[in-house]
């Protein structure tokens, strides 16, 4: 499955984030995305997808990371998140998204997120480090 989203973080430094409100990993939390239709190239996809999942119409910039993910042994994805920036729009969660919202950079490291998506935002630097309270005492 090809699939495509996008990565949206705002001037005060929140994410915009959806929970899945299907399989896979129903009530996890993700950057908006979805499956790539027919004839999409895949920055089509990753706007439409922030469209249908938040009510937000977004640029689309550049490519972050591709991700293999193997669900179940008959299927594997291949997500391809890219950079965005809203430029319209009023946030809602919608289709298939339980819910949508920004995040500060406390809550994302809080929150359940799908797969690897953690792994992947740290290494392309979101949220900066030097946004993430530490945890615990010092």
């Amino acid at each position: 499955m090809l699939a495509a989203g996008a990565v949206i973080v705002d001037d005060g430094g929140r994410i915009l984030m959806v929970k899945r409100g299907h399989a896979p990993e129903k009530g996890r939390w993700s950057v908006p995305g979805g499956h790539v239709e027919a004839g999409e190239t895949l920055a089509e996809a990753a706007a439409r997808e922030v469209r249908e999942e938040t009510g937000l119409e977004a640029v689309i910039g550049r490519e972050l990371w591709c991700a293999i993910i193997d669900y179940s042994d008959a299927e594997t994805f291949e997500i391809h998140d890219f950079a965005a920036t809203v430029i319209g729009g009023e946030l809602r969660a919608g289709d298939d998204a339980e819910d949508a919202r920004w995040m500060t950079a406390d809550e994302l490291e809080r929150a359940p997120l799908v797969g690897r998506l953690r792994a992947h935002l740290r290494a392309a630097g979101i949220p900066p480090s030097d946004q993430v309270a530490p945890k615990g005492p010092i």
